[in-house]
């Protein structure tokens, strides 16, 4: 199955690297879900600090990608600009 919704050889080599990020990043992503749905049922300490520790390392690697979006696709930089580590109420900040 592609991950490409329009054929692969009409996109520039940089749109395809766009679509390797975001998938990476939705993958990071997921993994954190499953690592924090893992940690929040176990009962063993160390494993609930193992599961903790793995989570984080994938919060890391999805903060690595974002990174590499915003330097290097148009329009992240404007919106993470805009939403991130701000304490304005969310929905707000568009108005």
């Amino acid at each position: 199955m592609s991950n490409y919704h329009e054929p692969a050889s009409e996109l520039s080599g940089k749109t395809r690297d766009f679509t390797r990020a975001l998938i990476s990043l939705k993958e990071e992503i997921e993994a954190i879900d499953w690592y924090q749905q893992r940690l929040s049922v176990s009962t063993d300490k160390q494993l609930k600090e193992i599961l903790e520790h793995n989570r984080n390392e994938e919060m890391e690697h999805a903060c690595m990608v974002l990174e590499w979006l915003r330097r290097n696709m148009d329009g992240w930089e404007e919106k993470m600009k805009q939403y991130l580590f701000t304490e304005k109420n969310i929905v707000d900040i568009e108005d």
